[in-house]
């Protein structure tokens, strides 16, 4: 009996895992056709017929037609690729370079209310990027850091979610072996660089892995604090395409989507621990 109903759950599972991944075959399977092929299979919704959308997973003439035009004519394609470089780069190493330790803090110093910075951290972390808009805006715009990438690196590096997320990880760190670092003469650096970045590696790599797709995909930040087009990222790039470049289109999703990919591939077990890491307990918040 319970075979039965683990194979049941089993083939659930698989189930939802295929429909999970069926829009990313559609994509890739679009990105090797041609503008007919494309406009045959999806006339519906282009608006050029009144047929329904069809479902497909092989291109019946592929083509690299698509990719020719990005990688050869398209200039602007590696303009904002290399943007979109510089920008997820410059993020991560502020995360990292003043997340680290402001994590390591909360985690192993205690100080008067420890307990409300926690909170609100955590507050700020659940807030979406509308409700900050305006009061980032303005400190950019006091900074004089508006339609640079700077300005967006800045925005960025003092996200609250790694702080919380490797907070997690510091604060898992048995006090034994903090106490022993002490006993042998280790001071606070000390204690940071040779038990806290050892121990804490996990958490810092997930961190990172979570980072990269946020940091590579954002579209409202540009939108709001960038003006100049050549300073835009690849993000942005896809509601630029004109009408009737469908298969260009297609393309270009295949080759932004394909680095945060390759990142998912080499750092599953740094993202399955930080988003299991990342759930809110009320222990989190103690001491």
């Amino acid at each position: 009996m319970r075979k039965h109903c683990r194979r049941r759950i089993e083939g659930l599972v698989l189930a939802c895992a295929l429909f999970a991944v069926l829009p990313v075959c559609f994509l890739i399977a679009g990105s090797f056709m041609g503008e007919g092929e494309l406009t045959l299979q999806l006339g519906g919704i282009l608006g050029q017929g009144e047929d329904y959308a069809k479902l497909f997973l092989f291109p019946l003439y592929p083509t690299l037609r698509a990719y020719v035009e990005i990688l050869l004519d398209t200039p602007e394609f590696f303009v904002m690729f290399w943007n979109t470089g510089k920008i997820t780069l410059g993020i991560l190493c502020g995360q990292m370079l003043f997340g680290i330790p402001a994590a390591w803090g909360l985690a192993r110093y205690s100080f008067p209310l420890k307990k409300t910075v926690i909170w609100l951290y955590i507050a700020l972390m659940l807030m979406p990027f509308q409700v900050l808009m305006l009061s980032d805006y303005l400190v950019l715009k006091e900074l004089n850091l508006l339609d640079s990438h700077l300005g967006l690196i800045f925005q960025g590096a003092f996200s609250t979610f790694p702080v919380f997320l490797m907070y997690r990880f510091f604060a898992g760190i048995p006090e034994e072996i903090v106490e022993a670092g002490r006993l042998d003469g280790a001071g606070a650096w000390g204690l940071f660089f040779h038990i806290g970045l050892p121990l804490g590696k996990s958490g810092i790599f997930s961190a990172m892995v979570l980072g990269i797709p946020e940091s590579w995909n954002m579209i409202e930040q540009p939108l709001a604090f960038l003006k100049t087009k050549s300073l835009w990222p690849l993000s942005i790039l896809l509601p630029e395409i004109e009408e009737g470049s469908v298969g260009f289109a297609f393309a270009v999703s295949v080759l932004t989507f394909l680095p945060v990919f390759l990142v998912f591939l080499n750092g599953e077990e740094y993202l399955e621990q930080g988003i299991e890491a990342s759930h809110v307990k009320k222990e989190e918040v103690r001491g």
